[in-house]
């Protein structure tokens, strides 16, 4: 509970309230935007959805126990793995958790915008099939 009271008064300090999910949205586009090529083309079928947190069925298909703990998670299969056998699939997205990411930012002390882009950045990575070497990389480019 102790996590909780420091996220409610980190928000009162920066913003009066905590930034809704469309804002957090806002955040994300601009920061798949600012991805260079070859990487952004790539991109634009890719769905970008916020929820409060990950639902219970996610955090239990990974072992999770807390959902603060989950920031973002990109659902689908790498570009690397894709062929035309898997036509009429769902499309690739990522999700951003809002709740925890505002949890994270509260305690980390970074922007919004470098917390969000970073998360971002390391789930685009997990759609090209990138190592976390490749994505910090690809970060520091952005």
């Amino acid at each position: 509970m102790e996590r909780r009271l420091g996220y409610a008064a980190a928000m009162d300090r920066r913003f009066g309230t905590a930034p809704s999910a469309a804002e957090i949205e806002a955040i994300a586009r601009a920061s798949l935007e600012r991805l260079p090529e070859p990487f952004a083309a790539h991109l634009k079928d890719v769905v970008l959805t916020v929820e409060e947190f990950a639902d219970d069925r996610t955090l239990d298909e990974m072992g999770i126990e807390d959902p603060f703990e989950l920031t973002g998670l990109y659902h689908g299969l790498p570009i690397g793995e894709k062929s035309v056998d898997q036509s009429g699939a769902l499309p690739d997205r990522i999700f951003l958790y809002r709740r925890a990411v505002l949890d994270e930012w509260a305690s980390e002390g970074e922007t919004l915008e470098h917390l969000v882009h970073h998360i971002l950045v390391h789930e685009v990575g997990h759609h090209f099939g990138l190592s976390d070497a490749d994505m910090h990389a690809l970060e520091d480019e952005a």
